[in-house]
C-alpha cells in the first residue's frame, strides 16, 4: 500500500515539474523520458491517422511541444489508474470500517429506567390460553379449541400464577406460556368471583419461574407513573405506560356483579388480552391487576381499572392455603337501587331472606304479597354497625370488613318503625 502511494506521489510530482518547465519558456521543449520496458498498445481499428516520416517532419515546433506534453499526461494517467487498481485489489476491505463512525444510541435517564423495568419484569408475565371442548358438527369429533386468552404473572416459585377469574371462566383446560415460550398445562387452585381473582398452578422448573416483586397500593398518589405489561390481542409481552388517573374507584365484578372497591384508574393502554396482567409502579413493583376498561368500542379509551394489590394479597393467600375465599354474607336478596329510590327512601330493600340463612334466622322480613295480591314491602336496611347504608355497594363494602362468625347490628326500616336486629354472619352455602 505504501509503495503504491509513493508511486502515485512520484508520478504527480513529475507531472508538476514538466508542466512548470513547459510554462517557463515557450521555446524550450523537453522530450519525455519513457522507459523502454513500457509499451503502449495501439488499437488500429480506431486509428484515423497513419503517420509517416513525411508527416512527422513537417510538424512545427509548437505542435511537437504539445504532442510531448500530451504524451506525458497520458503516461501519468495510465500509471495512476494502474496504482489505484492495484490498491483496491491488494488492500484489505475491512480497513474501510475504520472510517465508519458508529454513534452509540443515547437514551435519557427516564428511558433507561423504563427499559430496565421491562427487562426485569417481563420474565414474570405469562400468557394464558382458555381452551374449550367442542364437537364438530359434521364429523362429531371432539376438539379442544381456544375460546379466549389473557395475561397473568408468577406469584411464587411453587408454580402459582395469578390472573383474573373472567380470563379462565368456562375453560375445560388452561395453558400457560412463560416468557421463554415454554408451555405448561395449568390447574385451577381456586378463584374469587366477587373480586375477579383466580390462582392457577403449573408444574414448571423453579429456574423458569421468576416471581413478580409485590408492592403496596395503600400509599398510591394520583399522577404516579405506572406501567402495564400484558398480551393485548395476543401480542405477547406488550408494555404500555401511563399515570394513575384516579383512586378509590368502584367497578362491578364481571361474574357476580358484586362491587369491587378501591380500584385504581389509569390511562395506561389496557386492551382485550391485558386482563390479569400486572400494573407496576416506577420501581417495578406490583400495585394492581389490570381487570377492566371503560370503552364503547371495546378497545382502550384511556380509562382502565386495576384491582389494588392490597386486596389481591389477602385473596391469593386464602386461595393458595384453602382453595377458596371465605367471605361473610347476610343471606339476603335485595332490590335494585333504582327501585328503592322510587320509594323515596335510601337503603337496601330486602326481597328474600331464606329462613336457613343468617338474616332469616335473625328475623329480617322479606318482600311478599298478601292474600289479595297486594305488595307488602320487606325490611329496608339503613345501617350496619352504625355505618349508613344508602345502596347495595355500601352494604357489600361494610361486609367486606367483617369476618365469618362476626355479629353485626342491622338497623332496618319496618313500616314506619326503625328496629335494630343482631345478625351472626355466615359463609356462603357452597363454601361450608
Amino acid at each position: 500500500m505504501a509503495t503504491m502511494c509513493s508511486l502515485i506521489s512520484t508520478l504527480f510530482h513529475s507531472s508538476s515539474s514538466s508542466s512548470s518547465s513547459s510554462s517557463s519558456s515557450s521555446s524550450l521543449f523537453t522530450k519525455p523520458i519513457i522507459p523502454k520496458s513500457l509499451k503502449f498498445p495501439i488499437n488500429n481499428t480506431h486509428s484515423t491517422l497513419n503517420p509517416s516520416k513525411s508527416n512527422l517532419s513537417i510538424l512545427s515546433s509548437s505542435s511537437s511541444s504539445s504532442s510531448s506534453s500530451s504524451g506525458l499526461d497520458s503516461f501519468v494517467i495510465v500509471c495512476t489508474s494502474l496504482a489505484l487498481s492495484l490498491t483496491l485489489v491488494f488492500c484489505n476491505p475491512n480497513s474501510a470500517s475504520a472510517f465508519v463512525v458508529n454513534t452509540p444510541r443515547k437514551l435519557q435517564s427516564d428511558e433507561l429506567a423504563t427499559v430496565n423495568l421491562f427487562q426485569k419484569n417481563t420474565p414474570s408475565v405469562v400468557f394464558i390460553t382458555n381452551l374449550a371442548v367442542k364437537q364438530d358438527a359434521f364429523t362429531l369429533d371432539v376438539l379442544e379449541v381456544p375460546q379466549g386468552s389473557g395475561s397473568g404473572f408468577v406469584w411464587d416459585q411453587d408454580g402459582h400464577i395469578v390472573t383474573n377469574y373472567h380470563v379462565i371462566r368456562g375453560a375445560s383446560d388452561l395453558r400457560v406460556t412463560l416468557a421463554d415460550q415454554s408451555t405448561y398445562d395449568a390447574k385451577v387452585v381456586g378463584f374469587d368471583q366477587d373480586k375477579d381473582v383466580a390462582v392457577l398452578h403449573v408444574d414448571a422448573p423453579k429456574d423458569k419461574l421468576r416471581p413478580i416483586p409485590v408492592g403496596v397500593s395503600a400509599d398510591l398518589l394520583v399522577g404516579q407513573k405506572v406501567f402495564a405489561i400484558g398480551n393485548p390481542f395476543g401480542l405477547d409481552h406488550t408494555l404500555t405506560t401511563g399515570v394513575i388517573s384516579g383512586l378509590r374507584r368502584e367497578i362491578s365484578s364481571a361474574a357476580t356483579g358484586r362491587p369491587i372497591q378501591d380500584v385504581i384508574q389509569t390511562d395506561a393502554a389496557i386492551n382485550p388480552g391485558n386482563s390479569g396482567g400486572p400494573l407496576l409502579d416506577s420501581s417495578g413493583n406490583l400495585i394492581g391487576i389490570n381487570t377492566a376498561i371503560y370503552s364503547p368500542s371495546g378497545a382502550s379509551s384511556g380509562v382502565g381499572f386495576s384491582i389494588p394489590v392490597d386486596t389481591v394479597n389477602g385473596i391469593v393467600d386464602q386461595l393458595v392455603k384453602f382453595g377458596k375465599v371465605t367471605r361473610p354474607i347476610l343471606g339476603i336478596k335485595f332490590a335494585p337501587d333504582q327501585s328503592v329510590e322510587q320509594l323515596g327512601v335510601s337503603g337496601v330493600l330486602v326481597l328474600d331472606a331464606p329462613l336457613n340463612g343468617p338474616a332469616g334466622k335473625a328475623g329480617l322480613l322479606p318482600t311478599k304479597r298478601d292474600a289479595y295480591g297486594r305488595l307488602i314491602l320487606g325490611d329496608i336496611i339503613t345501617s350496619v354497625n352504625g355505618k349508613k347504608v344508602n345502596n347495595g355497594s355500601d352494604l357489600y363494602r361494610i361486609l367486606d370488613q367483617c369476618k365469618v362468625g362476626d355479629e353485626v347490628i342491622v338497623e332496618v326500616l319496618r313500616g314506619d318503625q326503625k328496629e335494630k336486629i343482631p345478625v351472626i354472619l355466615e359463609p356462603k352455602a357452597d363454601e361450608t
